[in-house]
């Protein structure tokens, strides 16, 4: 505790742009101390992302500071006359790390370019590559908590950073003290002197024209849709996209059409938990609406509901993900495209049910690594080999997708509008999207999925993570929830990707190596067990297949239960 101790006077004395009273509240709390300082915030693949205060451990203007002070320095190591976009969703901090990062490339050498206001998260992918960047900066938490925020950073190619690029600005980061070692030039200063630049409504334009190009649909019925950003970025972009196609029944959800990094009216604004829709839900049910739209605080994920024999019907991420590959394959059919030519590509924690599919359609299936930066680079290959066009979609099952290769991130924008097309169409058809899901179901079987975390709170959480899976590594399971395992896989050293479908011509890749063990059970169920890579807790993604959805919901509730005895 003397090191921190002594670390916490060196910030009360140089932090000058932190409150001194929230020194004064962690000199007396010494559980909140040590997790202040016992660490310097980790950036990892995903960038920075932490608990806004003062600290080393926390999101502020100077770990912030810090992180571009080695950003920088690897831009300029690696590029010509280097250039940053940078964007922020609506979280606390947000314009402010925003101006202190802008400062600091500045101060470097290097061109920053920002959005005036909040924007999407894929509205950054689009301006780096638009823009011809050599990197993007997102301030987003994307889902988590009020008290989070984030710092994502983008490659060249408008993906989240490869594995090797965050090794190499860590390594430069640790280079950096936080105190002595970074420059930065005021904002206006910067603004004067050329190095820092507001990026134009042109450039939100151009996105919505890309997204615009990736409707499939001409059906033009009618539509009841209620959104709600839950305080986020996405009012003004899902807005322009639903009036381009027509989506003249919409209704925005009120309150929570107010950009708001305290999320008032939804403290986890995660499309993914129920709680965080339920005004949209009964907003939807009081206009008896066809579908309701939620788009997570930087508008890259979009969750959604169906208004059922009058009451409204929440789908999952892989409902939605399936749905959508099943309406594309259709659509791109009905053009005359040869399905064997395009590419679906999802993650190794999504459905299975995919496979089913991919059988069925014979499209060509890839999966990745947890990450949609893994899918963004799939596509990044297909360009490279001048085939980009044979990319058809791609979805992880945590509400991430995307059509169009305009973007190399998720993006509900785009996926908000195809969502809608999807409705109108088969409305058209007498069905809605229960409908259609019920019937694909009929075909294919009932696959049921579920995400199980497990907390690993206090300073030494990371500690007995890693321990839980030496010891899974060390003791493989022959039984998990009365069902054998038929196989298992470590990803540990690095697989090869699976792929499947289309002309079997695809060449083999090797996934990168992750922290990640796979139990393939009888009856095609199975187990996935992953570190989060933003919080302190793992992860079981479980998978369950039966006749009927009674016989698949009751596999679904075992192995729920077994996932919390196998972390025991």
């Amino acid at each position: 505790m003397m090191d921190i101790r002594a670390t916490l006077k060196r910030w009360k004395m140089l932090a000058t742009e932190i409150d001194p009273e929230e020194f004064e509240v962690l000199e007396h709390d010494e559980e909140a101390l040590a997790d202040a300082f016992i660490r310097d915030l980790e950036f990892g693949t995903a960038g920075l992302r932490g608990i806004i205060g003062a600290g080393s451990n926390r999101m502020n203007v100077y770990t912030v500071a810090q992180a571009t002070q080695g950003l920088a320095n690897y831009l300029n190591r690696t590029f010509d006359n280097p250039s940053v976009a940078i964007a922020r969703d609506s979280r606390n901090m947000g314009e402010e790390f925003c101006e202190i990062s802008a400062g600091v490339l500045a101060a470097n050498g290097v061109r920053a370019l920002l959005y005036p206001r909040i924007e999407p998260t894929p509205a950054l992918s689009f301006a780096v590559r638009d823009l011809h960047c050599s990197a993007g900066i997102c301030m987003t938490a994307s889902h988590n908590r009020a008290e989070y925020n984030g710092y994502k950073v983008y490659g060249p190619d408008g993906c989240q950073i490869t594995t090797q690029a965050a090794k190499d600005i860590q390594s430069e980061i640790g280079c950096v003290d936080i105190f002595d070692d970074v420059t930065c030039m005021d904002f206006e200063e910067g603004i004067e002197a050329g190095l820092i630049s507001w990026i134009g409504d042109d450039t939100i334009d151009r996105f919505i024209d890309c997204c615009a190009q990736a409707s499939l649909s001409s059906e033009k019925g009618p539509l009841s849709v209620v959104y709600t950003p839950l305080h986020g970025t996405g009012l003004e972009c899902v807005t322009k996209i639903l009036e381009r196609i027509g989506v003249s029944d919409l209704t925005i959800e009120p309150d929570q059409a107010i950009p708001n990094g305290d999320f008032p009216t939804c403290p986890y604004p995660n499309p993914e938990v129920r709680e965080a829709l339920e005004r949209g839900l009964a907003l939807a049910e009081e206009k008896q609406a066809d579908l309701l739209l939620a788009t997570d605080p930087d508008a890259d994920r979009v969750g959604i509901a169906v208004v059922k024999d009058g009451e409204p019907v929440l789908l999952t991420g892989n409902e939605t993900g399936i749905l959508l590959t099943d309406y594309i394959c259709t659509m791109l059919s009905e053009k005359g495209c040869d399905l064997k030519d395009k590419v679906v590509i999802s993650t190794i924690v999504s459905s299975t049910m995919l496979d089913e599919l991919c059988k069925d359609r014979g499209f060509e299936l890839r999966r990745t690594l947890t990450g949609f930066k893994y899918i963004g680079e799939q596509i990044g290959y297909l360009e490279a080999e001048g085939q980009a066009d044979r990319y058809a979609f791609g979805f992880e099952e945590s509400y991430g997708y995307l059509a169009g290769t305009h973007v190399r991130d998720k993006d509900a924008v785009v996926t908000s509008m195809l969502i809608c097309e999807m409705a109108r169409w088969y409305r058209a058809k007498g069905m809605d999207l229960i409908d259609a899901l019920n019937a694909l179901y009929a075909k294919y079987g009932y696959f049921e999925n579920a995400v199980v975390s497990f907390g690993f709170a206090g300073s030494d959480g990371i500690e007995r993570m890693a321990d839980v899976l030496t010891k899974l590594r060390a003791e493989r399971p022959t039984r998990i929830a009365n069902l054998a395992v038929e196989s298992s896989v470590d990803y540990e050293p690095g697989i090869e990707m699976p792929i499947m479908g289309g002309k079997g011509d695809a060449q083999a890749q090797i996934l990168p190596s992750a922290n990640v063990l796979e139990y393939a059970l009888e009856g095609q169920s199975k187990l996935i067990i992953r570190p989060s890579g933003t919080e302190p807790k793992i992860k079981v993604y479980v998978f369950a297949k039966g006749a009927t959805k009674e016989e698949s919901a009751r596999t679904l509730a075992s192995l729920k239960e077994a996932a919390g005895e196998l972390l025991a």
